[in-house]
């Protein structure tokens, strides 16, 4: 699989523009913005080097998602380095669904060791051909990190897109028996989905005001899923180990403003962790931290 370059200091309304054009009528008919059918579809990879994870942008990140100021960046952190390599591979023709309605089910991080403040990066994603899902097709975007040659973070973000289903068995994807619930209340801002988008680059509408989300037939803006996910290794951060892996899966959205419960527990090195609605229970997040 041919691997392309993604250069320039990617992000902003451009790349909202371009993940949007694939759904408005008669504009995704045109050359550059039509999608490739699915069938046949055998896989994308963009890769960016030399990104430097600079203090400003670490304390930025480390300030909305609840991590202490470190010389070393927040376990999730990297994702925002990879995160305009996902959306210059679902902006591209050639890959088959339209960025504006993938829904990220599931995320997996490992870390190999810390990554310094100011370290030089290189990364690369790559999608394969789409497995099924009992709801559609399910698309895994596959980041590695390197530091002068070697692995230092990996991570895959799984991806739903809801319709047309490839051949095979649908794939139950992660489970985690028993996971708690109550524990400690958060109270989340109406604005939490603007402030984690200036920090992620991720300004998918469904996140920023109660119109956009609307448009998108939500009642009114929804956390950032990776928000849920670092604000909660945050909150065990100092009981993990420099080598991990976290594995959380997506469940209900956060409505915001709003109020969740976080809640945790640790046995033999692994720590089991949920974020939940405090008033019935009901799942926002699963996950568990295993030493990588």
């Amino acid at each position: 699989m041919e691997t392309k370059h993604l250069s320039g200091q990617p992000g902003g309304l451009s790349t909202l523009l371009r993940a949007a054009l694939p759904v408005v009528p008669g504009v995704n008919q045109l050359p550059g913005v039509k999608k490739a059918s699915a069938q046949g579809f055998a896989g994308l990879s963009y890769d960016r080097t030399g990104v430097v994870a600079s203090r400003s942008d670490v304390d930025a990140y480390a300030a909305v998602c609840g991590f202490p100021r470190k010389d070393t960046v927040p376990l999730p952190y990297p994702h925002m380095l990879a995160f305009p390599l996902h959306m210059a591979i679902m902006s591209d023709p050639a890959f088959p669904y339209p960025a504006i309605g993938m829904v990220h089910l599931e995320n997996s991080i490992t870390a190999r060791r810390a990554i310094a403040v100011g370290e030089v990066l290189d990364l690369t994603t790559s999608v394969a051909a789409p497995r099924a899902h009992a709801k559609g097709a399910l698309l895994d975007f596959v980041t590695t990190v390197t530091s002068g040659g070697e692995v230092v973070w990996e991570s895959t973000s799984t991806y739903l897109r809801r319709g047309g289903k490839p051949e095979g068995e649908p794939d139950a994807g992660l489970v985690i028996a028993d996971a708690p619930t109550g524990g400690l209340q958060w109270r989340l801002p109406a604005d939490l989905g603007r402030s984690y988008a200036s920090v992620s680059g991720d300004h998918n509408p469904i996140h920023l005001y109660p119109l956009t989300a609307k448009a998108l037939g939500f009642p009114r803006q929804i956390a950032h899923g990776m928000w849920t996910k670092a604000r909660s290794i945050a909150a065990i951060e100092n009981r993990l180990p420099d080598a991990v892996t976290v594995e959380v899966a997506f469940k209900k959205p956060v409505f915001l403003p709003g109020t969740v419960a976080f809640a945790e527990r640790s046995h033999d090195g692994e720590h089991t962790f949920a974020l939940t609605n405090p008033k019935d229970g009901s799942p926002h997040l699963v996950g568990r931290a295993t030493p990588a």
